[in-house]
């Protein structure tokens, strides 16, 4: 899909992901690297556990598909052979901090005017400009200033972190796709443009909205192990398992209240629970709850009743009752559990190739998506340091000027390409949502008969749940139009395929099966629209014996053994956040669809998408994956230690539940932290004067800079060490969020008017495009706004027509 074009990656090494992403979609990926290589090629683990820049499985996990020159970018003397790569280059990747490349005269403006056609990618933790945009950052300090480490962990321990760092994964995985749009752009203008992401908004899309508890007026929710506390409610998530733990969803209201009530009818019908339990008002239990007609501790109570229950049975046996009986359970996968997986292997999801050592076959996460016309092929096994330097110094590639032609007039830079949308809940809303906020015209199908799952989920306005109140929904789906119609009839059934004439692109996130009973699948779409590009997603793929596995990310997260991975090495997993690969995969249902039209504007043709969440958010474990298939060993839960930085952690501060991310990346770090304590005597003892010392001993480190820590004001104190060069956070709740002068600076929260109770607040774009930037206007989503302009304007029935489908209940 992208094969005709070429991306420079100047590192250091935060963007990896955003190459290979374009480097799996085909395009010819180079990395340019100092002399010692990439920063990602000292980050272990290590193949053997030997430390050396060709056996880093950080760098084999995310440089496949790619190649390896060795040209400093930074260095004055390698200039014009760097000139000479940016002319004949489309794309440009680097993640140095903000004004970095300005001092060595690579920054957009330099570069463009050798190129102009260049799409310039930055990669920072809080973006180019604004008041934290020089803080220095880690994993751990971006996730804790972004909103989703205050909501993972145990509700008595202090947030916690995956041992795979995430942050910046989030971050390169929105810049490839901001870089396919602003090529879309580039298409129409001939013209790059500078992309500018940030990763404390990349990762705030982890907070399943919940960043919008203090705008929206709901109170804000607490972290309880893989749930959460909404507040008297305990949402429990994970259970325990005879042979490990299984997520169950156990909610309420008219979306998930049926999933809950068939499981209780399965506890009952095994003795594991009354009939007076049984037939408990599921639908409206939150209500009940919240009222105090159902005590706290009945609820409490139930929640026993299911985890005895649970811990009497395997994993397995669990998931084949959810397969059977349609219930919302999961088992928690290990990283050896994944890689045996039956579904990924009925999918022939994992990939073999040569390692760059030896040449012996390791296995790898394939593809994120599966694409009819162009599938995913690995061309290259992760490259060597240098190891094509003469193949790629010698190559002449030379981009010609843009023919001359008239400035187009701004607009944005999807405009023309149309979306019928026919997503619900989080994950393919999330994807279709940044497309809408560049330009696309995004139809967002949805019935009043059918509840979408995100209408009932908090927060909601003024605490006071409803359908139209949910703070969710109205992010997710902000600048779409929403029709309100019903398919599975025929009039409703003519009316789709009327849009879908009309259309570019198709998405959907049903069960697989769903459309096809519909008359409504690939065959009958493409009838009446031959070059349709169209998106099918869901937890586990279309094919395979789990293709059927009915849920939400919470259950692909388990199943993908992210939810194992969270929490501490004492007690049983704690995360990470709820639905987690409903933040991951939106990234990839959006780089895919994107690429797609690309292959569609050169070829004229359409294709299908096959995209698992499952499959696609693997690739955020891409190290412990190779850990185990390279090492034989199992990744653990470690709580926030960390394999360099000591201290690493999550300390407390003056205030309820108030916490700060301290990271001392080196002995100079460590050396500073110690004089704002006063208690500079700490660098020069056995047990704290190198790091795998202050490793060693961490739970006499941890005890020492908490002890400090609890004394302070979090905002004082992390005003003070950033102020001395350390990476510090406050762990940010949603006041604090709302507060960030970075994020008011960004323009991260957007209020706009809605027809049920006047304002809503939803989030913005979380990059910057330099030339075409998103547009987030108009008014927030509600049931059928856009009936007339779509039924009317867009499809061009008359007053009859619509008469007889409002009066049929199609358009309902």
């Amino acid at each position: 899909m992208l094969s005709p074009y070429r991306v420079l990656d100047l590192g250091p090494e935060r963007g990896l992901l955003c190459s290979q992403m374009l480097a799996d979609l085909g395009a010819d990926v180079i990395h340019l690297e100092p002399p010692r290589g990439s920063p990602a090629r000292r980050q272990g683990p290590f193949a053997g556990d030997v430390e050396d820049p060709e056996r880093s499985l950080t760098w084999w996990a995310w440089a496949r598909n790619t190649r390896s020159v060795v040209l400093d970018p930074t260095a004055a003397q390698n200039r014009p052979r760097l000139l000479d790569l940016v002319r004949g280059a489309d794309f440009l990747v680097e993640s140095y901090a903000p004004g970095a490349m300005r001092a060595h005269g690579l920054d957009y403006e330099a570069l463009a005017a050798v190129n102009p056609r260049l799409v310039y990618v930055s990669i920072t933790p809080f973006g180019q400009d604004g008041p934290k945009a020089a803080w220095r950052a880690t994993d751990l300090t971006v996730l804790a200033a972004g909103g989703p480490l205050v909501l993972t962990g145990d509700a008595d321990r202090p947030p916690v972190r995956l041992p795979v760092p995430q942050a910046f994964l989030h971050a390169a995985a929105e810049a490839a796709v901001a870089a396919l749009i602003a090529h879309h752009e580039r298409q129409r203008s001939g013209r790059g443009q500078h992309v500018d992401v940030s990763a404390q908004q990349a990762v705030a899309l982890a907070t399943q909205s919940y960043i919008l508890c203090h705008p929206l007026g709901h109170p804000q929710v607490r972290r309880t192990a893989g749930g959460l506390r909404n507040g008297p409610i305990d949402v429990r998530m994970l259970f325990p398992a005879r042979d490990g733990h299984v997520a169950i969803t156990f909610l309420f209201g008219s979306a998930i209240g049926p999933f809950s009530r068939r499981l209780m009818e399965y506890l009952h019908e095994a003795g594991a629970c009354d009939a007076a339990t049984r037939d408990k008002d599921w639908l409206r239990y939150s209500e009940l709850l919240l009222s105090g007609e159902e005590p706290l501790e009945e609820f409490e109570r139930v929640k026993t009743l299911i985890a005895e229950f649970t811990a009497a049975r395997t994993k397995q046996e669990l998931l084949e009752v959810a397969m059977a009986r349609g219930l919302l359970i999961a088992p928690v996968a290990t990283v050896d559990e994944v890689l045996a997986s039956p579904q990924l292997a009925a999918r022939d999801y994992w990939h073999r190739h040569p390692a760059p050592t030896d040449g012996r076959a390791v296995t790898f996460p394939g593809p994120f998506a599966r694409f009819s016309r162009t599938p995913v092929r690995y061309r290259r096994r992760p490259p060597r340091l240098g190891e094509h330097t003469a193949e790629v110094l010698a190559e002449a590639r030379v981009i010609p000027d843009p023919p001359a032609r008239p400035s187009p007039p701004d607009c944005a830079a999807l405009a023309g390409v149309r979306i019928v949308d026919l997503m619900w809940v989080m994950a393919g809303p999330s994807a279709t949502r940044v497309l809408a906020d560049y330009g696309a015209e995004v139809v967002r199908i949805e019935s009043t008969r059918r509840l979408d799952t995100a209408r009932t989920l908090a927060p909601f306005h003024d605490n006071r749940p409803g359908a139209e109140r949910s703070g969710v929904f109205q992010n997710l789906n902000t600048g779409k139009r929403m029709l309100t119609l019903d398919p599975t009839r025929p009039d409703g059934r003519a009316v789709l395929l009327d849009l879908v004439r009309r259309a570019d692109v198709v998405t959907e996130s049903f069960a697989p099966g769903t459309l096809e009973r519909w008359r409504l699948g690939w065959e009958e779409l493409t009838a009446v629209k031959s070059d349709l590009v169209m998106l099918r997603t869901c937890l586990m793929g279309q094919t395979g014996p789990l293709a059927t596995f009915a849920g939400y990310g919470n259950l692909a997260a388990a199943v993908s053994g992210f939810s194992n991975l969270g929490g501490w090495p004492d007690r049983a997993p704690a995360g990470p956040f709820s639905a987690y690969t409903d933040y991951v995969s939106p990234r990839f249902v959006a780089a895919a669809i994107l690429a797609a039209l690309e292959h569609r504007r050169r070829t004229g043709e359409g294709q299908l998408i096959d995209l698992s969440q499952a499959e696609a958010s693997l690739h955020f474990l891409g190290p412990a994956l190779l850990d185990y298939t390279v090492n034989g060993r199992v990744a653990t839960r470690v709580g926030n230690r960390d394999a360099e930085a000591a201290p690493h952690g999550v300390y407390p501060v003056a205030g309820e539940d108030r916490w700060i991310a301290i990271v001392a990346e080196d002995d100079a770090d460590f050396a500073t932290l110690c004089r704002h304590m006063e208690r500079p005597d700490l660098p020069h003892t056995p047990d704290f004067a190198t790091a795998p010392a202050r490793r060693a001993n961490g739970d006499v480190l941890e005890s020492v800079v908490s002890a400090w820590t609890a004394l302070h004001d979090g905002h004082v104190l992390e005003a003070r060490l950033q102020a001395a060069g350390l990476a510090v956070s406050l762990v940010q709740t949603s006041r604090d969020l709302w507060e960030d002068p970075q994020l008011r600076h960004r323009g991260h929260f957007v209020r706009l008017p809605q027809a049920v109770h006047g304002e809503a607040v939803v989030e913005g774009s979380r990059f910057r495009l330099s030339r075409t930037p998103a547009c987030i206007d108009g008014r927030a989503p509600s049931f059928g706004c856009d009936n007339e302009y779509v039924l009317r304007s867009l499809l061009g029935y008359d007053d009859a027509r619509i008469t007889a489908l409002v009066a049929a209940g199609v358009i309902a």
